[in-house]
């Protein structure tokens, strides 16, 4: 069955829209409000103040196709199934369907619509533990689909618990569909745990029941949910039995051009890697400047880490022979195959281009500078080997690989101390863990007073910086909130005067003093650009949103929590005004 993604987009809305659901726009890939994760991680994040019981706009059943990054297994890009960026398809219910609705469907789309052979499906059910009880339930009705006995799996927490997206919010047992690719069995015990390559997934629902607090606690939901995902490229890899996901219609003609650029193979052993690993970085890299909250290179949160994407496809290319410029025409082969579905990126053609084009030379030199120390350090090097630190710095500092270090001492008849890099390597990984850990409190979960009135504050201050500045280029690009501040970030080009930091908080702080309400309204996109509201249109036509009115004071479409007037924010105080990246400025603030 040759099925292409836009078909498998359209099979999956058209099966739940029969079933009552409403199709949703995929949210940005920045999330909104959320210092938890860096990137949007899954379909159900953004949905999080839903699943904990707030009424959605669209109804109670929704569907979607959600653009998603997750950068945990970036060591392992280049493999046949690996992805930083990809697809997820989701559907919901928030308090209304649960397991003996969602079981029945998930049988019938994978055996009726991917026309998936049923005695090749097998699923993995919660085996469970002191916090929530084996589900039997589940069990019961995959083997009422049709699911041999001998193919349900019992599995614990490791494999089948899904959430929370960040430290603290919904979460919940699951079921996990798989597909035997016909290898044989690694051993007696082998099953979908089992990393031998017999069994690959297609598809998790997870039944949320309840929310993680933050001092790992769990707590029932005010409502059942249904969450489920369904990563797009690894299920057209599989209904169409191919070997890679490299070999699927969304990377084809990636891969096609970064061939046409350089000459190589993907079918040489010596280059699929890089070619893998190239196209899957300039992919994600293109999706992340090209959002709508689109962010740029640079040494912090998300620009880091499409900094260190950008870097490190250019290093694997580098190998293959790609020159300057050739990695934005990969770029622009993406917004190609992708405008249709996502047409943010067309409108974002030129910065995408911009971008990797500036990156690219930014990393030459930063290399330039970097070969400069490595000729220092072995000049001055008292032995044959270059100590782990040493080689740790030249990787930190300068973007050298661990692999391009031992090269270059080879070819000067040196070694590399790999043991102790490892060591250093793994020390800067624990302390970065452990400083996410502090970093990434509150989330999209955490609907306190402190936060809802941080974040009402957020849409006063973006009013008054509008005002102020009077430049119409200023718009938010993104914002982080914890319970004890705001971080804001917005479109300007330089750094603002103490006067206008001042009139800023001076207008902030005239509608608290005004006291008005806080009026919740539900319409549709073209709805609340009549109005003038202010916020990102990316929903679809027809589709309804939120709109939060402060008197005279705001309008702007939101999902998140709120006070209820803005007399209860307090005083408001801006305590740092600073860059954030290129043509984008940061704003923390407090209520005091």
């Amino acid at each position: 069955m040759k099925l292409t993604s836009d078909e498998l987009r359209k099979k999956w809305m058209d099966f739940f829209v029969k079933r009552g659901h409403t199709p949703i726009s995929s949210a940005s890939l920045i999330p909104e409000n959320d210092p938890t994760v860096l990137f949007t991680t899954a379909g159900m994040h953004p949905l999080v103040p839903y699943l904990l019981g707030q009424p959605h706009p669209a109804g109670k059943r929704l569907c979607d196709t959600q653009k998603c990054v997750r950068t945990g297994d970036i060591d392992e890009v280049g493999d046949a199934s690996h992805c930083t960026f990809f697809e997820m398809l989701g559907n919901w219910s928030l308090g209304d369907y649960f397991k003996d609705e969602m079981v029945p469907w998930s049988y019938e789309f994978l055996t009726e619509q991917l026309k998936l052979d049923p005695a090749r499906l097998a699923v993995t059910v919660f085996e469970g533990d002191a916090d929530c009880p084996r589900d039997e339930q589940t069990a019961k009705l995959w083997e009422k689909c049709g699911i041999k006995k001998e193919n349900i799996f019992y599995l614990g927490k490791k494999h089948n618990w899904w959430g929370p997206a960040g430290q603290t919010g919904p979460c919940g047992s699951d079921t996990e569909m798989f597909y035997d690719t016909g290898k044989p069995k690694c051993s007696p015990e082998c099953s979908p745990a089992c990393d031998c390559g017999k069994y690959v997934e297609i598809w998790n629902d997870v039944f949320m029941q309840f929310n993680k607090n933050a001092d790992g606690s769990f707590s029932p939901l005010k409502q059942k949910n249904v969450d489920t995902g369904m990563g797009l490229e690894r299920v057209l890899m599989n209904v169409q039995g191919l070997k890679s996901v490299y070999e699927t219609d969304v990377f084809a003609p990636i891969v096609k051009k970064i061939e046409q650029l350089t000459g190589a193979s993907i079918a040489d052993p010596d280059k699929v890697k890089a070619i893998r690993v190239v196209a899957d970085h300039i992919r994600t890299a293109t999706f992340i400047i090209g959002d709508e909250r689109g962010v740029t290179p640079s040494n912090v949160d998300q620009g880091y880490i499409l900094r260190r994407l950008l870097r490190r496809a250019i290093r694997f290319g580098a190998g293959l022979g790609l020159k300057n410029g050739d990695y934005s025409k990969i770029a622009e082969t993406v917004v190609d195959k992708y405008k249709d579905a996502y047409p943010e990126l067309l409108s974002a053609r030129d910065k995408i281009v911009h971008e990797i084009d500036e990156e690219q030379a930014r990393f030459e030199r930063t290399l330039e500078n970097g070969m400069k120390e490595f000729e220092k350090l072995c000049k001055f090097l008292q032995s044959d080997v270059i100590p782990g630190k040493s080689a740790f710095r030249l990787y930190d500092t300068y973007g050298f690989p661990l692999e391009m270090t031992v090269e270059l001492a080879r070819e000067r008849g040196k070694t590399v101390d790999v043991e102790g890099f490892e060591a250093k390597f793994k020390e800067h990984r624990e302390k970065s863990h452990a400083g996410a850990e502090q970093r990434f409190k509150g989330g999209l979960a955490d609907t306190g007073e402190l936060t809802a009135r941080l974040h009402t504050a957020t849409h006063l201050m973006h009013r008054a910086l509008k005002e102020v500045l009077n430049d119409p280029s200023v718009n938010q690009r993104g914002s982080n909130i914890t319970p004890e501040r705001l971080r804001f970030d917005f479109s300007f080009g330089r750094a603002m005067t103490p006067e206008e930091l001042k009139a800023v908080e001076d207008k902030v702080n005239a509608a608290i003093a005004a006291d008005v309400p806080v009026v919740c309204e539900e319409m549709t996109v073209d709805e609340a650009k009549a109005q003038g509201a202010v916020g990102l249109f990316t929903a679809k036509y027809g589709e309804k949103v939120k709109v939060y009115t402060m008197g005279e004071f705001s309008k702007e479409i939101c999902g998140g929590p709120h006070a209820a007037r803005t007399g209860e924010l307090g005083h408001f105080k801006i305590v740092k005004e600073q860059s954030s990246s290129a043509g984008v400025r940061r704003i923390k603030a407090v209520l005091e």
